[in-house]
């Protein structure tokens, strides 16, 4: 099965077609920007011209940075506030006349890495983290996914800890690798 992935992220969004039984891209990723905190109808418009970058027809997962509940988004952490309690499933569908199924980024991120990468056949627990814009986790349990972990929410300093040690924070304080994971 053939499906457009799309990872919607807090500075773009990238896509690109996917193979599920094999886990490989069938072509190089597309992305759009998206500098200032786009509405729903305008994260709608951004992924119907990924799936127009692609002409695709078939089926698309997306992957959202905050918590979604079949379909419905309750939480946003750097997306606009206008999200929670909206169903991206179905606005998404509208917008690209296609089947569209979102679920948390990391949950999705995770997933590939217990189908087809490191967490492939791991027992006990497995957990993915993302750093981005923002701090994703995805957490398994002997393969079954605990969904909407968002780790990168819990407090620390009094701040989510996403605050603290994003990618983002590094490329804002202009810090070296080195510096930013604590090493000098």
């Amino acid at each position: 099965m053939k499906v457009l992935g799309i990872d919607i992220g807090g500075s773009s969004l990238k896509g690109a077609p996917v193979d599920l039984t094999t886990g490989e891209l069938l072509a190089d990723a597309t992305r759009v920007e998206t500098p200032e905190k786009l509405q729903p109808e305008q994260m709608a418009d951004a992924v119907a011209e990924i799936a127009r970058r692609f002409k695709w027809r078939g089926a698309i997962g997306c992957g959202f940075p905050g918590v979604v509940r079949d379909g419905v988004i309750s939480f946003a952490g750097n997306m606009a506030r206008s999200f929670l309690g909206r169903n991206v499933d179905e606005l998404f569908r509208a917008a690209t006349k296609r089947r569209v199924h979102v679920i948390n980024d990391a949950d999705a991120a995770g997933l590939a890495e217990i189908h087809y990468g490191a967490g492939r056949d791991r027992k006990g627990m497995v957990m993915m983290l993302t750093f981005g814009t923002g701090v994703g986790s995805g957490l398994f349990q002997n393969g079954h996914l605990v969904p909407n972990t968002e780790l990168g929410h819990l407090l620390m300093r009094g701040r989510a800890a996403e605050k603290w040690v994003a990618a983002s924070v590094k490329d804002k304080e202009k810090l070296t690798y080195r510096e930013w994971g604590g090493g000098g």
